[in-house]
């Protein structure tokens, strides 16, 4: 039998009738890329080729924010235009005031204590129970020229002695109209007061040295007119400093100091 000859290249392959080869194993043809075995593996992907759709909470939470957003922005300009219309307003009220200011000169009233009349103050007595009364003459001065005052009936004068309130009263109400002078005339009075020990002494040497120094205090309510306007209630408060030589009818002021304040509300 004789043997075949293959060419140099080629493989030699076994022949199905000879037996002195061993049988050859078939090997699968190895794959170009190894198969992974199973598991977790990141997978890499360019963001131009990754195409997300947002769930549906976030669309409606994107919704709710775009409305609070639009809201805000309408607050927003609300808020601006108020203030702009209450800058407006301030503006024109300052522009006012200064022309009435121009116009009208306003100047501030002036007022004095004319007179003390005292009685029911005995400091020689031991007892020390009084029942003062006392005449007030306070004269009050408008120096403007187109501006009248209206003092009301609501108002309060008071006396005291350092801090012991001695008699109280009212002032009446009138009209004053411009470069006037008005004389007021008011009875006050204050029953049953007790007096300690060291204001009786005070009050007694005071009067030893001619000086007893009072208090007069006024709360009225005023409205100013200019020209046909009036003008809404006002506080006005005097406080008048008031130094008599002794605690009897026929009592001379010594000194006298009355200083005024006010407030744009009764």
């Amino acid at each position: 039998m004789t043997d075949r000859v293959y060419p140099r290249d080629s493989p030699q392959t076994a022949s199905p009738h000879d037996s002195s080869e061993l049988p050859l194993k078939l090997v699968p043809p190895s794959p170009e890329r190894p198969i992974p075995s199973p598991g977790t593996y990141v997978i890499q992907i360019p963001k131009d080729q990754v195409y997300r759709v947002p769930p549906p909470e976030n669309s409606r939470r994107l919704q709710q924010y775009a409305r609070r957003k639009d809201h805000r922005s309408r607050c927003r300009a609300c808020f601006c235009w108020l203030l702009a219309v209450i800058s407006a307003l301030i503006l024109l009220a300052g522009v006012a005031a200064a022309v009435l200011y121009l116009v009208y000169r306003p100047e501030s009233p002036k007022y004095a204590v004319e007179s003390f009349a005292i009685k029911g103050i005995n400091v020689s007595s031991p007892s020390p129970a009084i029942s003062p009364a006392i005449d007030v003459t306070v004269r009050a001065e408008n120096p403007n020229n187109k501006i009248g005052i209206y003092y009301g009936r609501d108002s309060s004068a008071t006396v005291y002695y350092s801090d012991v309130e001695l008699c109280n009263g009212v002032i009446p109400g009138f009209y004053q109209p411009s470069n006037n002078v008005t004389v007021l005339k008011t009875a006050l009075t204050g029953p049953g007061i007790e007096l300690t020990s060291s204001v009786q002494k005070a009050l007694r040497n005071g009067e030893k040295q001619g000086k007893v120094p009072l208090k007069l205090k006024l709360k009225i309510p005023v409205k100013m007119k200019v020209g046909s306007v009036k003008t809404w209630t006002i506080a006005v408060k005097v406080r008048c400093d008031v130094t008599v030589d002794t605690l009897t009818a026929k009592a001379k002021i010594v000194s006298n100091d009355c200083d005024y304040s006010w407030k744009p509300w009764w």
